[in-house]
This record gives C-alpha cells, sequence and structure tokens, in this order.
C-alpha cells in the first residue's frame, strides 16, 4: 500500500484503537499489522506525539513476559479528535470513492 496513504490514517487508526480498550504499543502495532502492512517505528513516535499533545495519557502496568509496559489511555481531548478525525475521513472518502466509481459529475 501506498505509505503516504498509510501515513496519512494512522493517527485515526491508533486513536480508535485506544478508544476502544488501553493498548500499549507492541499491541497497536500488531492489530494495525492485521489490517495494514506497517513498519514498528512509525507508531512510536506517533504515539509520543499524541501524548504530548494532549491526546493520550500513559501508566505502567506489570507484564508476565518482561517489564511493565507503557499503556495508552485515550483523554476527553483525544475523544474529540478522533470524532473530528473520523468525520474528515468520512467526507474524504466519500469525495473519493464517487470519483473513482465514475460520479464526475459537477
Amino acid at each position: 500500500m501506498n505509505p503516504q496513504f498509510k501515513k496519512g490514517v494512522l493517527n485515526l487508526c491508533v486513536l480508535a484503537l485506544v478508544e476502544k480498550d488501553d493498548r500499549y504499543g507492541y499491541e497497536l502495532v500488531q492489530a494495525i499489522s492485521v489490517k495494514v502492512a506497517i513498519s514498528e517505528g512509525a507508531v512510536y513516535p506517533l504515539l509520543r506525539r499524541l501524548t504530548s499533545e494532549g491526546y493520550f495519557t500513559t501508566y505502567l502496568k506489570e507484564s508476565a513476559e518482561g517489564p511493565p509496559r507503557k499503556y495508552y489511555t485515550i483523554t476527553d481531548q483525544g475523544k474529540r479528535h478522533l470524532d473530528e478525525l473520523r468525520a474528515e475521513w468520512e467526507l474524504f472518502t466519500t469525495g473519493v470513492n464517487e470519483l473513482i466509481e465514475g460520479g464526475d459529475d459537477v
């Protein structure tokens, strides 16, 4: 898949997954990779940025498989941002789908 397509929607995917359940970084990579091929290195800088922008908070949780894991929780500000991104995505994909399906009536 085109890397620019993926980069543009990764914020939306990460926010949507964390809205459903608190998650740690590698878990997010695995969940997204089931549907879209991404590199692990693309998610961690995004998580840091979304946290610094106030969309996530973090906490540490003990793990049976090693050191504690940093979990991400969506904030109210993050939920509002996710709602905005979903609305933008809907408008964008509707327009693109209409164009590629021959709906070029202006």
